[in-house]
């Protein structure tokens, strides 16, 4: 089983939905992140710096939901997973968006999980 990091429903606001008025104002969505990184976490040796800053991550899901409006929210996860893989050392993560905005429902969610190539 590899060392993992999970970051649990981090809000982000957004303008997305294929109606023109569906992405007129932000939508508060949830994306769950589950991190493989590089480094097992046995080899940390309790520095904070050999590890992922997962505030950072954090920030940068955030940055790019709020950069521009999207149609899809599959579209939007796989801009999370390449984004993510690209600035931060990960073997592979997954991401899940949830998104509220069918009244009969919780909430939908799309999951993709994509590996380091």
């Amino acid at each position: 089983m590899p060392d993992l990091i999970h970051i649990e429903a981090l809000e982000i606001d957004t303008h997305i939905g294929v109606p023109d008025e569906e992405r007129a104002t932000a939508q508060r969505l949830t994306v769950t992140l589950t991190l493989e990184p590089m480094a097992d976490f046995q080899t940390l040796g309790d520095r904070i710096e050999a590890t992922l800053d997962y505030a950072a991550v954090c920030d940068a899901v955030q940055a790019l939901a709020a950069a521009r409006p999207r149609r899809l929210v599959e579209t939007l996860a796989e801009e999370i997973a390449a984004e993510l893989l690209a600035r931060f050392a990960l073997r592979r993560l997954t991401v899940e968006i949830r998104k509220f905005i069918l009244p009969q429902t919780a909430y939908v969610a799309v999951r993709i999980e994509r590996p380091r190539l």
